[in-house]
């Protein structure tokens, strides 16, 4: 139980983060050495772990969900002066989310599987 909530809260961080650094101005963004796409690699893949297996029921669910969440995020930065809605974005954002999600689903079939031989 301590775990699922550990990883529902994050989920809901991470969340949080993406939209906050997805419409604040960029001069306030805090930049990183790594390539663009990794960046959003990384944090929507983080997400759909991270709800994948904090909620650990109904995963494509939560993959669509996630799609209109990257979907919402471009949507909103059309209308954000300085801030650039791209195409690109979204595929790399809303695929990072489902594989997070995939992920999530695998180790639970694999830990869930293992309780069941012993």
């Amino acid at each position: 139980m301590v775990v699922n909530t550990f990883f529902r809260a994050t989920g809901w961080l991470l969340a949080v983060a993406i939209v906050t650094l997805s419409v604040v101005p960029p001069t306030y963004r805090p930049t990183t050495a790594a390539p663009h796409n990794f960046e959003h690699l990384a944090i929507f893949a983080a997400v759909g772990l991270a709800f994948g297996l904090g909620y650990r029921f109904r995963h494509l669910l939560h993959a669509f969900s996630l799609i209109a969440f990257a979907a919402a995020i471009e949507i909103a930065q059309i209308w954000d002066p300085g801030r650039h809605a791209r195409i690109g974005d979204f595929v790399v954002d809303a695929t990072s989310a489902c594989v997070g999600t995939l992920i999530a689903w695998l180790v639970l079939k694999v830990l869930n599987d293992r309780r069941l031989a012993t």
